[in-house]
């Protein structure tokens, strides 16, 4: 009686756990459908408490714009910037010239003006200043639905409740930046770069 009751409980929760499995997938492959087409979303997926969104767009290699210079960022966004000059390692083979921007709260961003592309590219950062702007409108304190609302037309609001960190990632997973969420609000934005423009 001991075997058939475990052997009942132990089916029981391997159907559970492919239940959701496949709930997560459906939910990812719905979520396709509704997003915005000038992000090229390719892929959605969703793990627990995390949804990856894998985009084509230029947003994601270029979240602050496409700047010349790193004065020019500094001129159009009309904030008070302090400015550190320097260089760092990357990929562990070479260092680049990089000029770091932090604002008062510990927010930053690690820029360089890269030699193929002409262009400022991001290395990293980290923001949490309300006043930083990304280009396409995002800024920390927004609501979850909001910050949702900027990548998808609608979507169910239980797909996305569960929802604590949301990634946009560039279609190779090299480049992209990471929504924090603490309740319904957006608490952090990170940025990353593993893309080598140097």
């Amino acid at each position: 009686m001991k075997k058939i009751l475990l052997a009942l409980a132990l089916v029981a929760t391997l159907s559970v756990g492919y239940a959701q499995q496949v709930s997560s997938r459906a939910k990812a492959m719905r979520m396709m459908t509704y997003a915005k087409s000038e992000y090229m979303v390719k892929d959605v997926k969703v793990y627990t408490d995390t949804m990856t969104v894998y985009s084509l767009s230029e947003y994601v290699i270029y979240p602050f714009g496409k700047w010349e210079t790193v004065e020019d960022y500094i001129t159009d966004c009309q904030l008070q910037w302090y400015r550190e000059i320097g260089y760092k390692k990357y990929f562990d083979s070479m260092e680049v010239s990089v000029n770091t921007l932090r604002r008062l709260d510990g927010s930053f961003i690690d820029l360089y003006r890269a030699i193929w592309t002409g262009r400022v590219e991001v290395l990293q950062g980290k923001i949490s200043d309300k006043e930083v702007v990304l280009a396409n409108g995002v800024h920390v304190g927004m609501t979850k639905e909001e910050v949702f609302g900027v990548l998808f037309h609608k979507f169910p609001l239980s797909y996305v409740s569960d929802i604590s960190v949301l990634k946009v990632v560039s279609g190779a997973n090299e480049v992209g930046q990471i929504y924090t969420f603490k309740g319904n609000r957006l608490r952090h934005v990170g940025i990353i770069s593993n893309y080598k423009y140097y």
